[in-house]
């Protein structure tokens, strides 16, 4: 029986339970299995793409089309987060059942799969976009999976094909609509948005005879192979939409750029994770809940109201203040378009060994 999601991880204590929960391995566990299943394959390789594939990537070109007969409108009051992204967020959202009926899915599964489809594509009220969206789409396709819809000879094509033409997507929304990074992180961490594509990334990276982690300070060969490697596609945005040396910008980055392997890059990465972001309240207060991904922590349904705030988020309980809706972050690209520059400082290092 299949239920409409909901948040259930609202205190500490709901998300230590959850690490220690079947949906936190059933989640990390097919992050895992992903990982694994692009190791040493280029990102134009051919790989097996089944009818089901091909619908969700032709979704996928749906929404970016829509993008374009959505653009930006004039936002005098500030240049990040502009409103027109509810106008597309909203079609989404009237058109959600016939986005999904291809996929062969009942009205009940749409209705709890449509939730992790929306909950992937940015918050509608803040404008603002971060890994917890991202990890809802890793949880559309989970669902999918454990519908039976995908499996794991679709892995590849479900990394090189959907998920990165969900990226493709969300830089669309970033560039059009100038989303700000959400989440605890945003630009302290890998980039201002993503990270998964740096973690499947480095997984395509992981035996190659040549390219070394320290190449991503060669700017033209980071040019030349970013269309075959994730890692160095997301390298290629990031010195789209920010000046300076990588080094000044993106410590973290650099940091792991000093690794000697990808084989410790990748590890590293899944820990990283792991660490900063499925173990977060910020990010995962967010997480939604149903028959699929299933959870339930020790905060009762009442408690769901009363962390209810204006700005439409649930908080988590017993934080010293609302981290995600606290102090806006300026999107680097917002900034490098209106101003010619992005600025960020350096995430919490985590030891890649």
């Amino acid at each position: 029986m299949t239920m409409i999601p909901e948040r259930k991880i609202l205190t500490p204590r709901d998300l230590e339970l959850f690490k220690e929960s079947s949906a936190y391995a059933d989640y990390i566990g097919f992050v895992e299995r992903l990982n694994d299943a692009v190791i040493n394959i280029r990102t134009r390789e051919t790989v097996k793409e089944s009818d089901l594939t091909k619908a969700l990537v032709a979704m996928l070109k749906t929404l970016q089309h829509w993008v374009k007969e959505i653009p930006a409108v004039e936002n005098a009051q500030s240049r990040f987060g502009n409103p027109a992204f509810r106008d597309f967020y909203d079609r989404v959202q009237e058109n959600q059942d016939s986005l999904l009926t291809p996929l062969g899915l009942s009205q009940e599964e749409r209705e709890e799969v449509g939730a992790y489809l929306m909950g992937s594509l940015g918050d509608r009220q803040r404008i603002d976009y971060g890994t917890g969206h991202e990890a809802a789409f890793m949880a559309f396709l989970l669902c999918l999976e454990k519908l039976g819809k995908l499996d794991h000879t679709d892995h590849p094509a479900m990394v090189l094909r959907i998920f990165y033409g969900y990226i493709d997507l969300m830089r669309q929304l970033q560039f059009t609509y100038w989303l700000e990074p959400a989440g605890s992180h945003g630009v302290w961490g890998l980039d201002d948005y993503h990270f998964l594509p740096f973690l499947f990334g480095s997984a395509q990276l992981r035996d190659h005879k040549y390219i070394r982690p320290k190449a991503i300070h060669d700017k033209e060969l980071v040019e030349e192979y970013a269309d075959d490697y994730m890692y160095l596609a997301c390298i290629r945005f990031i010195n789209g939409v920010k000046t300076e040396s990588l080094r000044w910008h993106s410590p973290m980055l650099d940091d792991i750029s000093g690794v000697k392997s990808w084989v410790k890059v990748n590890s590293g990465m899944i820990k990283m994770y792991k660490a900063e972001v499925l173990s977060k309240l910020p990010i995962m207060q967010h997480f939604l809940f149903g028959s699929l991904i299933a959870f339930q922590g020790e905060s009762r349904p009442e408690d769901l109201q009363e962390a209810e705030e204006e700005c439409g988020h649930v908080h988590a309980m017993g934080k010293e203040a609302p981290i995600c809706c606290g102090i806006k972050i300026p999107s680097a690209i917002g900034a490098s378009q209106a101003a010619g520059s992005g600025v960020s400082s350096g995430p919490r290092r985590i030891p890649f060994d």
